[in-house]
């Protein structure tokens, strides 16, 4: 099963709002949380650009990134975005 991969760091605001607001749904979606900051590589790919949220593959698969999601989606609009994105 796909799941996502949320690229976040500890006190970004906007991270913990997109972490809460996937987790809100119903059912919440399977999600992975990475801080950026526990690997060197993370870092200086995402730097402050985060929060990026990802889809894996089955099994782990390779990464697809998803476009920057809008602070103003929530309950219905984020699921159909995530929808709208290949989320299933």
């Amino acid at each position: 099963m796909d799941h996502l991969v949320l690229f976040t760091r500890q006190g970004c605001c906007l991270c913990e709002g997109l972490e809460e607001k996937l987790l809100a749904l119903d059912p919440p979606p399977p999600l992975r949380v990475i801080d950026v900051d526990t690997d060197p590589e993370l870092q200086g790919r995402y730097g402050l650009a985060v929060p990026v949220l990802a889809l894996a593959g089955p099994g782990g698969g390779a990464l697809r990134e998803l476009p920057r999601v809008s602070p103003r989606l929530a309950g219905a609009q984020l699921r159909a975005w995530l929808n709208k994105q290949g989320v299933r």
